[in-house]
């Protein structure tokens, strides 16, 4: 539905660029004739990610590695996507963390990994980047990753569901505050989107992930292309007038009940060992 060149001219930075959603956007960011820079902690999956995308659209992909929770290493990466493409017009925040887990089970360190990271990781790269466009008058779009418990809120996942309520925040306070600067924001609050990293940390159990799809009106889960093709109408000169928004793309799942994760009620102190036991092995690999 996309013209070719649609994105001809745009640098797109993406946070978590090197797997899962992130890849599939930079994959689609530079089919459309974009310059990226992806960004993570693995520096080796970013270059592997890069080289087979740059063999596949013939644009260049640049890799940087960081860690979103640390601005000064934020800054370089902005500094070096400028030198190397001479300016960064888009940054899509994707970086984040999660796992199912009661709240009572939660250390400290474990609800502030996800905090830093979701939170703090995209108010980091937000605040550099809109520093960099306003002091040099350039016009500037951010695309923030939330999820559909933004909004709803939802048990068993509640550091990334504040972390990512806080991101939404951001996303409207900053859109009322820097539309004069021509900067725009929006979100996408997708639903399940299988990639490997998460829905080992989410669906340690066959059978959850079987209980997720039955309560989706589609009854399936959403395919990456689908969210990739959002993110490109949303960062694209055709949303021009959009900021301050969210959109929803989940197949209808919220509306058969606010919580994603709520159901995870049933789950016995038994299970959950079992599936406390899963997320730490997954975790190592």
């Amino acid at each position: 539905m996309f013209k070719d060149n649609l994105l001809k001219g745009k640098t797109i930075l993406i946070t978590g660029g090197g797997t899962g959603l992130g890849k599939s956007m930079a994959e689609r960011f530079s089919e459309l004739g974009a310059n990226v820079i992806i960004t993570s902690r693995k520096l080796d999956v970013l270059e592997q990610t890069a080289h087979e995308i740059s063999k596949t659209y013939k644009n260049s992909v640049l890799a940087l590695q960081t860690d979103v929770r640390k601005p000064f290493q934020n800054e370089e990466v902005i500094k070096k996507g400028i030198e190397t493409f001479g300016k960064i017009d888009v940054l899509v925040n994707n970086a984040a963390g999660n796992f199912i887990s009661p709240t009572k089970r939660l250390s400290y360190k474990a609800f502030d990994t996800i905090v830093d990271i979701v939170l703090k990781g995209s108010y980091n790269f937000t605040l550099a980047m809109g520093k960099y466009w306003i002091s040099n008058n350039i016009p500037g779009t951010v695309l923030n990753i939330v999820t559909t418990y933004a909004s709803t809120g939802s048990g068993y996942v509640v550091p990334s569901a504040i972390s990512k309520a806080g991101v939404l925040n951001l996303t409207r306070s900053l859109a009322a505050e820097w539309g004069k600067y021509n900067i725009r924001l929006n979100a996408i609050a997708p639903g399940p989107f299988p990639t490997k990293g998460a829905w080992d940390r989410l669906f340690p159990d066959d059978s959850f992930e079987e209980k997720f799809i039955n309560k989706i009106p589609l009854k399936r889960v959403g395919n990456h292309i689908e969210l990739a093709n959002l993110a490109t109408y949303l960062i694209s000169d055709f949303s021009g007038y959009i900021t301050g928004d969210v959109v929803t793309i989940d197949g209808g799942e919220w509306l058969s009940g606010a919580g994603e994760f709520n159901r995870l009620d049933d789950v016995s102190e038994e299970q959950w060992d079992v599936i406390s036991k899963r997320i730490k092995e997954n975790n190592k690999k």
